[in-house]
């Protein structure tokens, strides 16, 4: 049913604060990480996550810590035993299948990903309702996030979108769009990912899997690349959803408005602090982030060249906040490997735009169309008269 709890495991906060402190570009934000991972491990009694985060050397290994934690990992899971025993006994299938997926999901939330795998995996055997069965394979899905395992997170992606098909309700639609965009971010399939997460902004409950602003900034970071400029206006800039949210995330605003007012010098500003405090602290973004720089400042480019048959190298240097060395070897660039459709004068420090390719294209298609519509009226004059 549509009404039942999402059990929130495993804590992907934990991986985020694991990947800070495997980065040592990060060690500024070490300590707090650190203190969040450990009273997260601590809280999900996680003895098998433990284990991975001492032996890698993000966290000291405390051995009275581990002890206590294996204990009670060991207590829990036998009476999650025993009751399991008791319904394969007393019970019918529906209960037996209720205490398959609680050992399944303390196995997922103490980060035994092969012991949860395997427990999942049978509890999605035994469990009758669709509801719940596309509620196991999205938990395998954030465990396939939680250990960064893309193969798992593909395949299971696949399974939950089949099942969906087959009769998922709306709210487990709409939480699998805020799944598969995530995970086409990850990916680096950046205009397919943005729309999913752009149709689900305004119906999220997927908070088992991001918090509700951290979406809401994925959704403004993907979306801002991909849209074109009155789509921005509409859908971020005019978005109820994302203007509750700007005020908490100011960066995010300084970057959409400064782009979309064409104020340049304050958009590579924003950008470039976008980079530093978002882009490479992101688990899920990081590997991206000269990429999705180089896209940014491309878009920029273009946006202002559109206006212009031809700008000097002085005046878009200004606009930019930039030295003329900086742009001249930006644009030169971005001409050499065909994303600016533009020319340097270097003689006389001009840039000039050369789209007449596209415009000329554009004027090909308008008048064959037009020869094709005046020969179809022709012949059919001849059959009317």
């Amino acid at each position: 049913m549509a009404e039942e709890v999402v059990v929130p495991v495993p804590n992907l906060k934990l991986a985020q604060s694991y990947f800070v402190l495997s980065s040592p570009h990060l060690s500024h934000l070490h300590e707090d990480a650190r203190k969040s991972l450990l009273d997260g491990i601590k809280a999900d009694q996680m003895a098998p996550y433990y284990r991975i985060v001492t032996n890698s050397g993000a966290l000291p290994l405390d051995s009275n810590l581990i002890e206590s934690l294996e204990k009670s990992n060991k207590e829990e899971l036998e009476k999650l035993e025993e009751k399991l025993e008791e319904a394969k006994k007393q019970e019918g299938e529906s209960d037996i299948a209720d205490a398959l997926r609680a050992k399944a999901n303390y196995y997922t939330r103490i980060g035994d990903k092969d012991k949860a795998l395997e427990a999942q995996k049978v509890a999605l055997e035994k469990t009758p309702g669709l509801g719940s069965r596309i509620d196991i394979v999205l938990t395998v899905i954030r465990l396939g996030f939680f250990f960064g395992d893309h193969t798992l997170i593909s395949e299971q992606m696949t399974k939950a979108e089949e099942m969906v098909e087959k009769g998922g309700d709306w709210d487990r639609r709409n939480r699998l769009k805020v799944y598969h965009g995530l995970y086409l971010l990850s990916i680096r399939q950046f205009k397919r990912g943005a729309e999913l997460l752009l149709d689900a902004l305004s119906t999220f409950t997927a908070t088992e899997l991001i918090p509700y602003n951290d979406f809401v900034a994925l959704t403004v970071i993907s979306n801002v690349l991909t849209l074109s400029r009155p789509d921005l206006k509409k859908k971020l800039i005019g978005a109820p959803e994302v203007n509750q949210v700007l005020p908490e995330i100011p960066i995010l605003s300084d970057l959409i408005k400064n782009l979309y007012d064409s104020h340049y010098d304050k958009f590579f500003v924003a950008l470039a602090t976008l980079e530093q405090t978002f882009l490479l602290p992101s688990r899920l973004l990081h590997q991206h982030t000269r990429y999705y720089v180089r896209e940014m400042r491309i878009l920029a480019y273009n946006q202002l060249l559109q206006s212009y048959r031809s700008l000097t190298l002085e005046s878009m240097a200004r606009s930019f906040g930039v030295s003329i060395e900086f742009i001249d070897n930006e644009l030169s660039r971005f001409i050499a490997s065909g994303r600016l459709h533009c020319t340097i004068d270097k003689v006389n420090g001009v840039v000039e735009t050369n789209r007449p390719a596209v415009k000329q294209a554009q004027y090909e298609t308008v008048i064959r169309q037009g020869d094709i519509l005046l020969s179809s009226v022709q012949r059919l004059s001849k059959v009317l008269y």
